[in-house]
């Protein structure tokens, strides 16, 4: 049955750092973020993440009681989706039942690229084709530390280019240098800013890390969806299927 298990989204549209290319509903993030994220931090309380960002779909998984329910980006059950690949992420899910079961609480949901299909960038993976890279709540992010420590080393994360302060755009280009760290045969789409924040509490001395916002950064000659069937007239392109360790063509 159709529905949507979370009565919402499961992920949102990240906003675009100036001179990234933009997408149909897309939008950019205010220049004051782009500022923190990019060039000078506010003070000692910000820390800034910087990792590869990944094409493929989005998707989700969230724990709700003792079930799972494999989501797409708009939070639809994914065995539900008209596309091919969504169905078979639903699969894979339950074929991985006691790994997401595992590091899940009940509510929360894992985020990440599911990158069996090639939309705008092919892949020879070396890894599995789920990349898991938030851990939410409803719209709250689980830091960043918090985050892999709740992994524990179960999935595979997107690769992380920086951590500290600042951190430019053009010195994520150079770290990720055209292919980046996740199997890329054409150049990579770009990188994610995950700026955190050590909030007050209210309480004299008392402070608390939260995710205050993310931005990204798409290199403007990418093309987004140019291996898919509906862009391109032509057969899927598979990063990764069932048969022989998940590389070969389906």
């Amino acid at each position: 049955m159709k529905n949507k298990p979370l009565g919402h989204k499961n992920y949102g549209h990240i906003p675009h750092l100036p001179n990234s290319r933009m997408g149909e509903g897309d939008h950019s993030c205010h220049e004051g973020q782009a500022k923190i994220a990019t060039v000078k931090v506010r003070d000692k309380n910000d820390e800034v993440f910087v990792q590869e960002k990944l094409d493929g779909s989005n998707v989700g998984v969230a724990k709700i009681g003792d079930t799972l329910y494999p989501l797409g980006r708009a939070g639809w059950s994914a065995n539900s989706s008209p596309h091919e690949q969504h169905r078979h992420f639903s699969n894979w899910v339950f074929e991985n039942f006691d790994r997401f079961f595992s590091i899940l609480k009940d509510g929360e949901r894992l985020v990440g690229e599911w990158l069996m299909q090639a939309h705008g960038t092919r892949y020879d993976l070396q890894h599995e084709p789920f990349v898991a890279f938030d851990l939410m709540v409803g719209q709250k992010r689980t830091t960043y530390d918090a985050f892999i420590a709740q992994l524990g080393g179960l999935f595979v994360v997107p690769n992380l280019l920086h951590r500290g302060s600042a951190y430019c755009i053009k010195d994520a280009l150079a770290a990720l240098n055209i292919y980046g760290f996740h199997g890329a045969i054409d150049p990579v789409e770009g990188a994610v800013w995950r700026v955190e924040r050590d909030k007050s509490t209210g309480k004299k001395g008392e402070r608390v890390r939260v995710v205050d916002f993310l931005v990204k950064y798409v290199r403007p000659d990418k093309i987004d969806g140019l291996y898919l069937p509906e862009k391109s007239s032509k057969d899927p392109v598979w990063n990764w299927s069932y048969s022989i360790g998940g590389r070969d063509e389906i």
